[in-house]
This record gives C-alpha cells, structure tokens and sequence, in this order.
C-alpha cells in the first residue's frame, strides 16, 4: 500500500453564512489506485502461482499432459479466474477493505470460475482436467482469503491512526447526522470520516460544529461544497427536506466531481444481501427479502457446522486433555460444567463447558448481585472471585468454551451465531430480543468479535439482531476467521 496517505484534516468552524469551507486535498485520495492496484496485483499472483503449482504436480501424476496443452490449461485457467472475478465486480473500490461484501464477491466469482472450467472441462475431456478444475478452484480460495484479509490489516490499522479515511459530507438533519459521525468514530476501519456538514436551514448555524464536525452550508449549497471541498462521499440522512426530485438535482450536481452519493434508508435498520435495488414502472424501488432461515444456504451452514466440529475436536483433542487433567489438578470437583441455555425456538438445551469457577459458584451468584457489571440482563463481574485460577487463563483465551463443540455436533448449536442466553435472561426478552431465538446459538458471533463483555447490553443486541436479520455464509467466514483474532488477544474476556 502506498505510504502516501491522506492527511487527517482539521477544520475550523467558518464564519458567516454561505461560507464555503475549502481544502486541497483531492476527491479521491492517493492510497485509493494504490491500494486497489495491489488487491488486483495479490488475487492475480495468487492465481497464477497455485496454477503453476498444481500444474508441476499435474505433469508428475499425469503423463499424458503434453507440455504445450498443460501450459494452454494454465494460461486458460488464470484467464478465467480473473475475468470472473472482473465480471463480479471484486476490484470495486466501494467494497474493499470493508465488511463481509468484499469476501461475498470473492468468492461468487471464484465459485463462478470453477462452474466455467467445470463446463470445459466436459467439452474438452481431457485426461485429468475434470479433476484439475476441482482442485485448482478451491485451492486459489484458501490462498486468496487469507492473502485479501493481510492486506486490510495495515489499511485498517492506518485508518485507526486517522489515515486512509475517505472524507464525507453529510447532508441531513442534526440528529440523524450526529448519529452518522457516532457511528463513524466507533468503527475507523470503514473508512468513513465526516468532515463537514450541511443542514437545510440554520439549524446548528454555519459556523458552528456538530460533535466537533463544521457545519459549512445548508442543502442548497452542497453541489458547490463537494466541489470545492474535495469530499469522497456525500452521506444523504434522513430529512423532510429530501424529496425524490431534490435527491434527482442533487445527484445530477455531483455528476463529474468523482464524489459517491450515498443515501440512508430512512425507515428501516437492514443491511447484506437483503437489500435489493430494482426498477418497477419506471419507479427505483428498495425491496428488503425475507430473511433466510431454512434452504439450501442454511443446509450449507448446517454442514459446515458438523464438519467444521468433527474437524476441531480431532485437531484440539490434546488441548482438551491438557485442559481437563489442569483443571482437575487446580480445584475439587467436575471437569465440565453444564448449564441450561435456551436455543432455536425457544428450545432449552444443556451447554457445556470447561468448570472455570469453585463447585457453588451458582449458590454464591446472589451474594453478588449487588455489584453486578454486567450489562442488561446479564451477570459479569471483571473479577469474579468464583473464578479459579486456571479458570482464569482459560477464560481470557477462551479455552472453557471448546467443548460447546459437543454442542455443535449435537446440533444444538452453530459454530457461529447469536449468544446462547440463560432462561431467565430470555423470559426478560421484549419482542425485538426474541428474534434472537430465531435461529441457533453460536460457540462464536458478533459479539464475539466485536469486544465480547466489553459491549454494552443495548449493542450486544444490536449485533445479535443484525447477524439474525443480515446473515450470510460469507458473514460466518468472516466471524470465524476474526474470532481467532478476538480469542487470542483475549480482548473483552473475563
């Protein structure tokens, strides 16, 4: 990535009314090309070398590979794979470095590579090739994937740093575009930096700041704003002002500034691959599907999750071990601890896990009510003086959790999913918590990744209620990959 990045900018309010606040930065900052032209230069090496690789073990195994038709299939299989992924749209800046979108498109054009070759390959019937396609394909997945997530590791750390940031004006009135600057500051890795705002009228005067954000014109003005300001997106929120013509002048305003106009939905909180843009008598129509709760993708998921189980337990059979003769050796009484949770439906089900607290923990859990941390309807106290001392250790990696991979297995639970609530806490659920019942529990989440019991309870829900709403086979991947990540550094664990 290009060190030469955009400058965190500090305005000073501007005084007057229809004062235009100025800047030299340029709409579209130099780390953008920079940053795109390596994602494509790192997805198209990767292809090429796992082609050449497998091609090198293709020609040992297979003898009637000529060498002139094993460099034709090279040569048409990177040719493939990169138009695929330049048909699905994988290089566009407005996804990557950013959200679940960028791997979704991934992997659809590296999926839809395959199908191609596949199709070929039946054509063709070439001593090999069928077997070629299927290995080739997923190959250039699992370099790819983790390849694309190191590179936005220093493009999110510089964005943390004030960096990289794509400088926004918002458009709407005082409270939906202070929510909009909130939102921005607690999550930099996005990108977003709202650097001006206009209102309709004089409403936060222009002049003065908006949580410390300028307020440099109203409505009218923002054409010649972009312009003259060098912003990257103009964020429309919600405003009586804004009316389907308004919105029409204001994107025939922005054209040619390389500024993206972004509108908020103004009456609904989704997001994903529910949201679809379509056309219907001549109307632009924002239709929200249902939300996928059974069919070929929850097959998938369900699959995955059993797999992926079978697979862990294999693999972390000697850290279960150590972690069952430790804590036998620590303190008096059972290795596991169970617990009834409450899962799809409404279901209750026992959740294990490794016992990281003295054998009455429950009994003494009234005593200290009293000086409850936790938030919401839950129970946590930074240092619970039930916890043992290697319960300790194993609750900042969060080692006590491995064995709700039974659970998984059981089919009780999902590798990835809401967090699997106690029954009283979901007998407390008002009608909006209770679609966290909708679909199963998770050893991992959201919340998991996103600072575990550092959330408050109000966003805890918010993130359980997004992943029920929102969820994807690519959001899971993401979740799982991240939840190394959020355990290792045992950020939020205690």
């Amino acid at each position: 990535m290009s060190k030469q990045v955009q400058p965190t900018r500090r305005h000073r309010p501007v005084a007057g009314a229809g004062a235009t606040h100025r800047t030299t930065n340029p709409t579209v900052g130099a780390w953008e090309p920079a940053y795109r032209r390596g994602v494509i230069a790192a997805d198209v090496l990767c292809t090429v070398v796992v082609v050449v690789l497998a091609g090198m073990v293709m020609s040992a195994r297979h003898a009637s590979f000529a060498p002139f038709s094993l460099l034709a299939l090279e040569a048409l299989t990177v040719a493939v794979v990169v138009g695929s992924l330049l048909l699905n749209r994988v290089w566009n800046p407005a996804v990557l470095g950013q959200g679940a979108e960028e791997f979704r498109r991934l992997g659809r054009g590296l999926f839809a590579s395959v199908v191609a070759l596949g199709f070929g390959a039946l054509a063709a019937d070439l001593p090999g090739a069928r077997l070629w396609v299927f290995v080739v394909g997923p190959a250039v997945a699992l370099v790819a994937f983790p390849v694309r997530y190191l590179l936005r590791r220093p493009l999110h750390r510089a964005r943390g740093e004030g960096r990289c940031l794509l400088p926004v004006l918002a458009a709407g009135n005082v409270d939906t575009v202070a929510d909009l600057i909130g939102r921005t500051r607690r999550a930099p890795h996005l990108g977003w930096r709202v650097d001006a705002v206009c209102t309709v009228d004089g409403r936060a005067e222009i002049g003065v700041e908006l949580d410390g954000v300028p307020v440099v014109g109203t409505f009218d003005d923002l054409g010649e704003q972009v312009r003259r300001g060098g912003y990257r997106i103009v964020a429309v929120t919600a405003d009586g002002y804004w009316t389907p013509s308004r919105l029409q002048r204001l994107a025939w305003d922005l054209e040619g500034s390389g500024t993206e106009m972004v509108v908020a939905p103004a009456l609904m909180d989704f997001a994903g691959p529910r949201l679809h843009v379509t056309g219907v008598l001549g109307m632009p129509l924002l239709r929200v599907s249902e939300p996928s709760f059974t069919g070929f993708r929850r097959l998938v998921k369900a699959t995955v999750d059993k797999v992926g189980a079978a697979l862990l337990v294999a693999l972390l059979a000697p850290v279960l071990l150590t972690v069952a003769v430790a804590i036998m050796v620590d303190t008096k009484g059972p290795v596991l601890y169970k617990q009834r949770r409450v899962g799809k439906d409404g279901v209750p089900f026992t959740i294990l896990k490794f016992r990281t607290m003295v054998t009455d923990a429950d009994a003494l859990r009234a005593r200290l009510q009293s000086v409850n941390e936790g938030a919401g309807v839950l129970f946590k106290l930074r240092r619970d003086p039930r916890v043992t001392a290697v319960g300790r250790v194993l609750r900042r990696y969060s080692l006590d959790e491995l064995p709700q991979l039974f659970n998984v297995l059981t089919g009780a639970m999902s590798l990835v999913g809401p967090r699997p609530p106690l029954p009283e806490e979901s007998a407390r659920y008002g009608p909006d918590m209770r679609r966290r019942l909708l679909v199963k529990p998770g050893l991992t989440g959201l919340w998991q990744v996103s600072g575990r019991s550092d959330l408050s309870w109000e966003e805890s829900v918010r993130l359980d209620l997004r992943y029920v709403e929102d969820w994807s086979l690519a959001l899971d991947a993401l979740i799982l990959w991240k939840t190394f990540r959020a355990v290792f550094g045992g950020q939020g664990a205690y």
